[in-house]
């Protein structure tokens, strides 16, 4: 029940991908993987984040968002926008490639720029990595997101991560899967090493496509990744109530379930859509959210009709599902809002973002006896406050009405499933857990508190 993702055994696509499989992109545009607060004393905070990180897991978050950062990177027809938060736009063409979308069957010809980051030197080695973009694509254009990794050895690969669009008139947004080597894979949105590899440095380089002999431009004004080593745990040490314990932000809540059956061509609502309702409610607690109009194309007779937008926004065509988490934080971010995906190192550091006023959509897997109402090979959650005891209040989707979404969770067990990697089934099969994963949303000029772990800076600290 309520599960985005579907269970694989112990393959990370359990969890971090699903089980759907892609088709083919056309040659050119997608390969596969293979190319030469402040809260509380410091130490004590410290001292906090590394009770939830003993294991040795490592996380590094970057991103490029303001004028400097892009100016640091390489631009190949690409132009830096002289202003805070306007990102790359496509200054004049390179070249030109026909993309033939997969899932419309149409072919046309595109020209492109490309920008790539500096190169991100890693003081650990890197087993998985998922990037986000936040960006905004006029009638006509797209994105392509490539992750260049260079792995323990000097090795080399260059990997999809993602081709998108907002609009699903042109193209349709898809992730790449059947990238793989011996090095490494791509399970939809998230490149993971192979036993006995790990990735040192990479960049991220983006392509700016529009059809050849039109004006209009893609623009992305934030790329980054978390790039992260956690070992395989089944549990981690239990924290104590910190900052936010009795906080309860105002999030209003929406239920998946009162959507079955709709859309069935962007999942059919129900269980499938637990990411895009999750995100719209964070989504509209910042006062964004889309208008009248654009909700138009909706029945309405359906309630809640944000919800289905998300859900159709945020789809990819190549997974089948709403469950792709840079997809969910670029939908978001197209009403302006800076989206991320991260992944924290402790329940404590998911205190400090809500103590500072930021609710945080986790994704977790669970059996029924652990839930205690269902079992999920992979669900999302709204995470909005921690009550007087420090047990973890969320707006859980998987319900059958909005009045049912508040849900407090007790603490130990929201911990444990949200930031284990793996764990047995109920029928003893093996499962995978996210190790933190969650997504970010907020207003660009609200700033985040200061990371808890320096060494491990699981979310951006400055604001550009």
């Amino acid at each position: 029940m309520s599960a985005d993702r579907h269970s694989a055994g112990m393959s990370r696509r359990a969890v971090l991908a699903g089980g759907a499989t892609a088709g083919a992109v056309a040659a050119g545009i997608a390969g596969a993987g293979s190319a030469a607060a402040s809260t509380g004393s410091r130490n004590g905070a410290q001292a906090m984040s590394m009770a939830g990180a003993s294991d040795g897991a490592r996380v590094r978050f970057d991103r490029w968002t303001s004028w400097s950062d892009f100016m640091t990177g390489r631009s190949d027809g690409a132009l830096v926008l002289p202003g805070p938060r306007l990102g790359v736009v496509i200054g004049h063409s390179v070249g030109t490639v026909s993309y033939t979308d997969p899932y419309l069957g149409t072919t046309a010809e595109y020209e492109y720029a490309t920008w790539t980051s500096p190169s991100r030197r890693l003081d650990f080695g890197a087993t998985q990595l998922t990037a986000h973009w936040n960006a905004e694509t006029p009638k006509g254009t797209f994105v392509k997101v490539e992750l260049l990794a260079t792995m323990e050895d000097g090795h080399q690969d260059t990997w999809v991560m993602g081709v998108w669009a907002l609009g699903d008139d042109d193209i349709d947004r898809t992730s790449v899967n059947g990238q793989s080597n011996a090095y490494a894979e791509i399970d939809t949105d998230t490149w993971g090493a192979e036993t006995g590899h790990s990735m040192r440095s990479y960049k991220l380089r983006l392509t700016l496509l529009r059809k050849t002999g039109s004006h209009a431009s893609p623009r992305v004004w934030q790329i980054g990744a978390v790039a992260s080593a956690v070992p395989d745990r089944t549990t981690v040490p239990a924290t104590v109530p910190g900052p936010a314990t009795g906080i309860t932000l105002d999030v209003k809540p929406y239920a998946q379930n009162i959507h079955k059956g709709q859309y069935v061509q962007y999942g059919g609502g129900g269980e499938a859509w637990c990411s895009p309702t999750s995100t719209e409610m964070v989504v509209e607690f910042w006062g964004k959210g889309p208008s009248a109009e654009q909700l138009a194309w909706v029945d309405p007779s359906y309630v809640d009709p944000s919800v289905d937008q998300a859900a159709r926004y945020s789809y990819d065509y190549g997974y089948e599902g709403t469950g792709n988490w840079p997809f969910t934080c670029a939908y978001a971010a197209s009403y302006g809002l800076d989206a991320m995906v991260v992944r924290l190192n402790s329940l404590h550091e998911l205190e400090v973002l809500i103590a500072a006023g930021f609710p945080v959509v986790t994704s977790q897997s669970f059996t029924k006896a652990e839930n205690g109402y269902y079992a999920s090979a992979g669900h999302l959650w709204t995470v909005i406050g921690f009550d007087a005891n420090g047990d973890v209040i969320v707006n859980d989707p998987a319900s059958n009405s909005d009045d049912n979404v508040y849900t407090v969770y007790p603490r130990r067990m929201f911990e444990t499933v949200w930031l284990r990697t793996v764990y047995t089934k109920a029928d003893g099969s093996p499962g995978s857990g996210s190790g933190g994963i969650a997504y970010l949303i907020k207003p660009h000029d609200k700033a985040l508190p200061p990371v808890v772990d320096p060494r491990n800076p699981s979310w951006p600290d400055r604001c550009e």
